[in-house]
């Protein structure tokens, strides 16, 4: 008989997730995903300004402010036609390049690593053996045997005070962490520094968006005006500090992330076979045009679909397609007028909350029921995985040098098959490798940007269709975006100059929603299946497959047995988020 545990929330991500998993002999037979939170954002944009929109859909997270402002306002210039500056284009590719980095190294270090870094093992570790592995894999500057002893100090002093702050909690002296002590001290260390980094990253979105969280945007373009003398605008002095701030981030990713990320996965190849889902199906829209928007093959990120683990062939995407995407709401607490088991398209899509599940506290889900506030999304009627993997994946398959060259590398360095990549492991590496061609990717955005205004081009926003006056009656637009959790959509029907429907379907909608009505699992729950778990009431080998897609759904952890006894609680500080 299969044993139940239940962990809610989900700790160290955005949001409210709760995971209910059925093991059995040591491994997981059955797994549910459920929001237990609501968003509700689509409802209050209704009846507003267009290009207003963005200023309120950006605060459904508190995070990914950018992606979500992004792909509202392309939305909107797609239903009217509006094609932006080049010079908005790289703006908005160099703030889109910088949240990648940003968000993945924050995700590897502080949401991730702890997965499989054990902080207790740091005071056992010889500084001098962790200089010289430091200096074995990376040419970064901090790697003395000085430095590494005083990080094991300030660890040190944390455990003696007996009030371990962020290192409180953890799944400490669980036989599933294998990395030496001096690897451990290594990456605490990494760790700390991460931490005053990504202070410096965030700079980039508040000289191109005026500030950080919730950067400024404009329907057409950007609002930040490029002035090489004028202190209120984009001056030399800003653009070169704009430049300092990449190469800082390219230079972190490439001594630091990458070395740590390589060291560790060397001791983990065993999840090379972990992790992955049945169907191997993989969605990306695209992203990072080069040159406009409506040509796809500029691209910097691959769209396509990979079904079946299939990379022989890549499968195009039709956002107009009616049966294309779809939402199903069979499994979620929420009604369609047409019942429960249509899928609608985004541009009809609705938002009409149905919550009919139990009332805090509760023991067990009834998932023959409803049992999430995530919708369902499906293209073509298939579960869909989207992130950096489906990203990754698809474009090795499409043959991209970037990504081919990489991943090639990658895998001869781990001595792994390409296979190794649908696993909780490859989810975890390919989020690494897209951050290096990102980072590179920045640079590149901001060279082009200099050049442009060398050459005299300083036009930032296209307004010709601001006046409402001149807008059709109705108009549908789509805002795809390939944010750092994957591929996120943004759609708005448009009627007499108002907001009349608005729907998102993000991210983490695509890899944690629950069952469709046909039953199939989507990435979350299927990639938990045959998950072998070393002790229930630790269950670390959940976490990190489920960290591994870093899930954006706030903090505490409640885990339960079969019977519903609580076996441990934690409660931590978090921020909430969608």
């Amino acid at each position: 008989m299969a044993n139940r545990i239940v962990i809610d929330p989900i700790t160290r991500i955005e949001g409210h997730l709760r995971i209910e998993a059925e093991i059995q002999n040591g491994k997981v037979v059955n797994a549910y995903s459920s929001s237990t939170m609501i968003r509700g954002i689509e409802k209050i944009v209704e009846g507003r300004d267009p290009r207003d929109v963005w200023a309120f859909v950006q605060r459904a997270c508190g995070v990914c402010t950018t992606v979500h402002a992004i792909a509202s306002i392309r939305a909107v210039e797609n239903a009217l036609g509006i094609v932006v500056p080049q010079n908005a284009e790289l703006a908005r590719n160099i703030i889109l390049t910088a949240q990648y980095v940003h968000d993945h190294v924050v995700h590897f270090y502080h949401l991730h690593a702890l997965d499989w870094v054990d902080v207790t093992k740091v005071l056992d570790a010889d500084p001098a053996k962790t200089s010289a592995l430091a200096q074995s894999i990376s040419s970064w500057p901090k790697s003395s045997p000085g430095y590494f002893s005083d990080i094991k100090n300030r660890i040190k002093k944390f455990v003696e005070s007996g009030q371990l702050g962020i290192f409180a909690n953890g799944y400490w002296g669980h036989p599933a962490m294998k990395l030496p002590a001096e690897a451990n001290l290594m990456a605490v260390a990494h760790y700390l520094e991460a931490l005053e980094w990504q202070k410096e990253i965030v700079k980039v979105h508040t000289i191109l968006g005026g500030k950080n969280p919730h950067p400024h945007f404009v329907v057409g373009g950007m609002g930040s005006p490029i002035n090489v003398e004028d202190a209120g605008g984009l001056n030399t002095d800003k653009l070169a500090y704009l430049g300092k701030l990449l190469k800082d981030a390219d230079t972190f990713v490439n001594q630091v992330y990458i070395p740590d990320l390589l060291a560790i996965a060397s001791f983990y190849k065993d999840w090379g076979a972990i992790g992955g889902s049945s169907y191997k199906n993989f969605l990306s829209f695209g992203d990072l045009p080069t040159n406009g928007l409506s040509n796809k093959d500029s691209y910097k990120f691959p769209s396509g679909v990979i079904l079946n683990g299939d990379i022989s062939k890549i499968h195009e995407i039709d956002f107009t397609d009616a049966n294309g995407i779809q939402e199903f709401v069979k499994n979620s607490w929420y009604n369609y007028k047409g019942g429960k088991d249509k899928g609608l398209h985004p541009w009809m899509g609705e938002t009409d909350i149905n919550y009919t599940g139990p009332k805090p506290p509760y023991d067990m889900l009834d998932v023959n029921k409803e049992y999430s506030f995530v919708k369902t999304p499906r293209w073509q009627g298939k579960p869909m995985e989207v992130g950096p993997l489906a990203r990754v994946l698809i474009g090795y398959a499409k043959g991209m040098t970037d990504y081919k060259d990489l991943v090639d590398a990658t895998l001869a360095k781990l001595n792994v098959p390409v296979t190794a990549l649908f696993s909780t492991l490859g989810r975890t590496a390919a989020r690494g490798l897209e951050t290096v061609l990102t980072s590179k990717w920045g640079l590149e955005f901001y060279n082009s940007l200099l050049t442009n205004i060398r050459n005299g081009d300083t036009k930032m926003a296209n307004m010709d269709k601001w006046d409402p006056s001149t807008w059709p009656k109705e108009a549908k637009g789509v805002g795809i975006q390939e944010a750092p959790r994957g591929g996120l959509s943004h759609w708005i029907v448009i009627k007499d100059g108002k907001t009349a429907n608005y729907q998102m379907i993000v991210p983490t909608t695509w890899n944690a929603s629950p069952r469709d009505p046909q039953g199939q699992m989507s990435p979350y729950e299927a990639a938990l299946i045959g998950t072998p778990i070393a002790d229930p009431k630790n269950p670390v080998e959940i976490l990190r497959t489920i960290h591994s897609f870093d899930p954006c759904l706030a903090c505490a952890v409640h885990l339960y047995d079969e019977n519903g006894k609580i076996l441990s609680q934690i409660q931590v500080d978090g921020v909430c988020a969608v």
